[in-house]
Formats: structure tokens, C-alpha cells, sequence
């Protein structure tokens, strides 16, 4: 007796064919970028076992003179370990910044599969060749520096490509909320890399790289494998990015009324200039916004387990589990600043509000955020959702509006230079936070806060222009709407 056939499959087949791909894309490059954020995390978590509190262990089994730092990683054992923290930091910061206004160029010209799966492979070397510095007993810095600007310089093939990817299959509709799920996949990567890290850091720390390095060249293989990067190499249809209401019932008849008249080939349109993507109106305003919401977010990513650590008295696995909470609301944030910039059309608007609200917010959690389990659990899921929402909403959602501008006339080949640009300057944000952090945290956290506090402002008021633009547009509808303006 032959079964039915699978529900699964069922399912499948119900499916249009474009939906099948469309799904298909979202979840590989979901699983991209995830693995390489989940391949990021590692070092925020290792760092305080690298310079542990000692005294808590016991007396030094080896009888040195130095019984305060006998349980440090060497060179990671002087007073100066913080600054040192903020070198290995930095050193991966900058060299993704910099290397991601060239990754954007590359991107547009070469093919995106093979730019990616290509990246993730080496990404997953470097980040293992960290760990492997555990079992080669490794303690020069010049070791931990190099690979970390290795590493740095091949994971800026990520994110354009992805970008790029999905920009490739959806239109504009409901790209911000779509987007905003979608972009979950960087939380899901930080918790995921803290507790795939957490599970070695107090035993085999060398192990808290290896596996995520693993797991990301996996990843990269299964996406030589099925990525597919425009609809129309299946013989789908591309999305409609710029067409109006008014146009969008022609544009469909069109389409039908010629669905089987022959193809003409179409002239491949130029990839844009790094100037001509500049000129675009808003990415000059977004990329300065991101410059400083991401200072505050990678600052998070970087040094919160070691905040929780030194304000809370964690142990390390334990801070790093508490710090997944910050990327819960992350999620949360991001699927909001989508929805409610779907629905009010005002993405700056949308990401100036939460910025506004973050400040307080980041106020209080330094302040009151320890003061029980409870609190501090509400509090970094608030602060979370404050901090990533406007950053998750401008590398994804912004991103793909700019890269897709009507001022293009329907040249799609500037989505991934706009990205690599709002991302570039945002990731020289995410070099200056952590570098910052490790320079202020010696004269106390509260110094800290106040400068995450007033990247936030920044960054709010350098989106002023563009909401006062969204404000009037809202004000003519509004008027049009109620007859004041023929």
C-alpha cells in the first residue's frame, strides 16, 4: 500500500513557483548571515577567561612570583588587558570598514554565489585559526591581531551579497517588514555564538572558535550549492520596485498580454560608481545615522558579557548567557522598525523615534539595570529592541529603497555598492565603539553610557533633514486628502 504523499510536499507544490524560490533565497541567506555573526560572537565571550579573576581559583598551583594573573592567557595577563581587548576589537573593526567599501565594488561585478560561499570558507578558516591558537599554545599578540584583521577583511563579503540577494526578489511593498524578519538572523547569530561559545569558554576556550568556524564554511558550501541570485536565472519573475498604484494593473496586463511573445535579450545595465551611488538622495544621512547607531550597537556586542561580569559578578558563562537577551530584543526591535515604517512609509522617522528613546533608556539600564535578576532581564531586552531596531532597519530595508531608487530608472546593479557604503561607514562606528570602550572603562562604566548615550543623539539628529522631509510629505497627503490642495 503506497502512502499519500507527504503534507510537506503537498504544501510545496501548492506553492507558486516564485514563491518556492523566493522562500528558498530567504532562508539561505538567512543561514548566511546568521553564521556569520554567530562567528563574530566568540571573542566577546572569551575575553574574560582570557584575564579571569585568579584569586577566585584558588592559590597558583605553579608557585610563581605574579599569583594575581596565573590563570591569564598570555599577553593577555598585564594591567593593560583591556586595551589589549580593544586592539583585537579594532583590529577586526577596521579592517571590515575598510574593507567593506571595496567589497560593495566586487560585489556588483562578480557573481554573488561564488563571492559569498567563497567568503564563508575563509571566514571559517580565520575564525578557526583564532581557536587553534588555544591548542598551538600561541601568546604573541601580533598572532591574534593578524587574524583578526584576516578575518575582518573576508566577512564583508556578507552582507552585501546578501543584501543584494533579496533586493534581487522582492520588491518594495513590504520589504520592512519582511526585511525586519528576515534581518533576525544577525541576533539569532550573536545568541547562537554565545552559547556555542559559552558551552567551551571555562574548559577548551580554543574550541569556542573552531566550531563556529566549522559551522559557517558549512554553511558557505551549502550556499555555492543552492543560492540562486536573480529570478531570472529560473525563469521567474522579477519584482516590480518602483510602480505605481495607478500603473499597477497595466503593468500586470502587460506582462500577460506578452508572456509568449519571444524574449529579447536584455542590455545588462552598467554597475554603478562609488560617487554615483553617493548622489543618491538620503545615503550621505543614513550612512552617518549608522556611523553612530552602530558604535552603540557593536559596543554592546563586544562588551556587555564583560560589563555584566565586572558590574554584576557573573560568572563568564553566565554573563554570556545574560547577553543573549540584548539580541532578543534586537529581534523584536527590528520587526517592529519594519512594520511601522511599512506602514507609516517614514524609515527615518521610524528609526529617529527609537533612537530618541534609547538614550533614557540606556540611562537606566546603567543604573538600575543590576538591581535584580528581573530588572536587568526587562531591561536588556528593552534597551535591545531601542538599539537594533534603527540599525536593522537601515542596513536592510533602507538599504535595498536606496540601492533600488527611482532616481536609477530600474538599474538594480546599485544595491550592493549602496549597501556596502551605508554598511562601511556604519562599521567604521562599529570600530570606534569598542576601541572607545576599552580606552573610557578604566576611568569607570558610567563614562561608558555617556558616550553611548550621545552617539545615540548624534545619530538622531543626522537623520533631521530626512524626517523633516517625511513630515512635510505626510502634511501635503494629509491636505490633499481633506480637499485644502487640488
Amino acid at each position: 500500500m503506497r502512502a499519500a504523499l507527504a503534507p510537506g510536499v503537498r504544501l510545496l507544490r501548492a506553492l507558486p513557483r516564485d514563491s518556492r524560490y523566493r522562500g528558498l533565497t530567504l532562508v539561505l541567506t538567512f543561514l548566511c548571515y546568521t553564521s556569520y555573526h554567530l562567528s563574530r560572537k566568540p571573542i566577546s565571550i572569551v575575553k574574560s577567561q582570557l584575564h579571569p579573576n585568579c584569586s577566585a581559583l584558588g592559590p597558583n598551583p605553579r608557585n610563581d612570583s605574579n599569583s594575581s594573573t596565573w590563570c591569564s592567557w598570555a599577553p593577555f595577563d598585564g594591567d593593560n588587558y583591556k586595551e589589549l581587548f580593544g586592539a583585537l576589537d579594532n583590529a577586526f573593526l577596521v579592517a571590515y570598514a575598510i574593507g567593506m567599501f571595496i567589497s560593495g565594488i566586487f560585489g556588483e561585478r562578480l557573481p554573488l554565489r561564488y563571492y559569498l560561499s567563497g567568503g564563508m570558507v575563509l571566514s571559517g578558516l580565520f575564525t578557526a585559526l583564532f581557536g587553534l591558537g588555544y591548542f598551538w599554545d600561541i601568546h604573541v599578540l601580533w598572532y591574534f591581531i593578524v587574524v583578526q584583521v584576516c578575518n575582518g577583511l573576508v566577512q564583508t563579503t556578507g552582507w552585501p551579497a546578501v543584501v543584494a540577494c533579496v533586493g534581487n526578489w522582492f520588491g518594495k511593498g513590504k520589504r520592512g517588514l519582511i526585511m525586519g524578519i528576515w534581518n533576525s538572523h544577525t541576533s539569532v547569530g550573536n545568541i547562537l555564538g554565545s552559547l556555542i561559545a559559552g558551552a567551551w569558554v571555562s574548559s577548551d576556550w580554543g574550541l569556542s572558535f573552531v566550531v563556529p568556524g566549522i559551522i559557517i564554511t558549512t554553511v558557505g558550501i551549502i550556499c555555492f550549492f543552492f543560492l540562486v541570485e536573480y529570478p531570472e536565472d529560473v525563469d521567474c519573475s522579477p519584482p516590480l520596485h518602483h510602480v505605481s498604484s495607478a500603473d499597477s494593473h497595466w503593468a500586470c496586463q502587460s506582462s500577460v498580454d506578452h508572456s509568449n511573445s519571444p524574449k529579447e535579450p536584455a542590455e545588462e545595465p552598467e554597475a554603478i560608481s562609488f560617487l554615483g551611488a553617493l548622489r543618491i538622495p538620503g545615503v550621505v544621512e543614513f550612512s552617518l545615522c549608522l556611523l553612530f547607531a552602530k558604535l552603540v550597537s557593536y559596543t554592546f556586542l563586544y562588551w556587555l558579557p564583560l560589563y555584566i561580569v565586572n558590574v554584576a559578578h557573573f560568572g563568564a558563562k553566565e554573563a554570556g548567557d545574560l547577553s543573549t537577551l540584548f539580541d532578543v530584543g534586537g529581534i523584536l526591535g527590528g520587526i517592529f522598525a519594519g512594520l511601522i515604517s511599512d506602514y507609516t512609509g517614514g524609515r527615518a522617522t521610524t528609526c529617529c523615534v527609537m533612537l530618541v528613546v534609547a538614550a533614557p533608556m540606556l540611562f537606566l539600564y546603567n543604573h538600575v539595570g543590576q538591581n535584580g535578576i528581573g530588572t536587568s532581564i526587562a531591561m536588556l531586552i528593552i534597551c535591545g529592541a531601542l538599539v537594533n531596531g534603527p540599525y536593522a532597519l537601515i542596513t536592510t530595508a533602507v538599504s535595498a529603497d536606496l540601492g533600488t531608487h527611482e532616481s536609477l530608472k530600474g538599474n538594480a546593479k546599485a544595491l550592493s555598492t549602496v549597501t556596502a557604503i551605508i554598511d562601511g561607514t556604519g562599521s567604521v562606528g562599529a570600530a570606534l565603539g569598542p576601541l572607545l570602550a576599552g580606552l573610557i572603562s578604566p576611568t569607570g562604566w558610567n563614562n561608558v553610557f555617556y558616550m553611548l548615550i550621545a552617539a545615540d543623539v548624534l545619530a538622531c539628529l543626522l537623520l533631521a533633514r530626512v524626517v523633516v522631509k517625511e513630515v512635510r510629505g505626510w502634511c501635503g497627503y494629509m491636505a490633499r486628502k481633506r480637499g485644502y490642495v487640488r
